[in-house]
């Protein structure tokens, strides 16, 4: 995983030269990376690499058993609501594929820029015959376009970048060459605006799905 800071935004990009699998390492390193951006940044892009920006979990994890199974999925929760709650503007600049946790990613930011082509964004939990956690459902609540909803949440509908911008995975879509450098453009200009009333008012209107999700995961939402 990259960290750089361009003219005062924190561009963290992940590359693990497959599917940017969400496993242990990767959570640990984003969230390294997020607290650098809290210190440096006044706000965050994320990015994947060309062609990819997440597969979801990692598959791999979830075979050496249950208690491997639970560490991440708490985990990744617990890193899909850091997200959700970021104290900064959150642009994503998705650059390919997003399934599953890598579609969740989607839901938690302010601004996603996806990237025109051939690609799939969207959950395909019930295809692969899995059920969703809480964080899942509230995120799917709180951002999908209702009349989306089900196509989505329970058929496991995909979309192409075009389709995800209706679906509500995406907020538009440009070409690769230049998604990257537009997310950074749209998190310059979040990055004016007072960041005292912009996280407030972002925490304001996603309280009943962060609530929810504390509650899911016994957080203490006083701390």
């Amino acid at each position: 995983m990259e960290f750089e800071i361009v003219k005062n935004i924190a561009v963290i990009r992940f590359d693990d030269q497959k599917a940017n699998a969400i496993g242990p390492i990767f959570i640990d390193q984003l969230n390294s990376a997020l607290d650098q951006a809290l210190v440096d940044a006044e706000a965050v892009v994320l990015s994947g690499r060309t062609g990819m920006f997440s597969g979801g979990f990692d598959l791999n994890v979830f075979k050496k058993g249950p208690l491997a199974s639970q560490q991440l999925m708490s985990s990744g929760a617990q890193l899909l609501l850091r997200l959700f709650t970021l104290p900064l503007p959150l642009v994503v600049s998705c650059t390919g594929h997003a399934i599953a946790a890598g579609a969740f990613i989607l839901l938690t930011a302010d601004t996603r820029i996806g990237t025109t082509g051939n690609f799939k964004v969207g959950l395909n939990e019930t295809a692969i015959n899995a059920t969703f956690p809480t964080f899942g459902s509230q995120l799917a609540l709180a951002r999908l376009n209702p009349s989306y909803l089900t196509r989505s949440f329970v058929q496991a509908e995909l979309f192409n970048p075009i389709e995800a911008i209706a679906a509500g995975f995406l907020d538009r879509a440009v070409g690769s060459e230049t998604v990257l450098e537009e997310s950074i453009e749209v998190a310059q200009q979040l990055a004016q605006l007072p960041t005292d009333a912009y996280v407030k008012n972002k925490l304001d209107i996603r309280s009943p799905y962060i609530h929810a999700i504390q509650e899911s995961l016994g957080v203490d939402e006083s701390s």
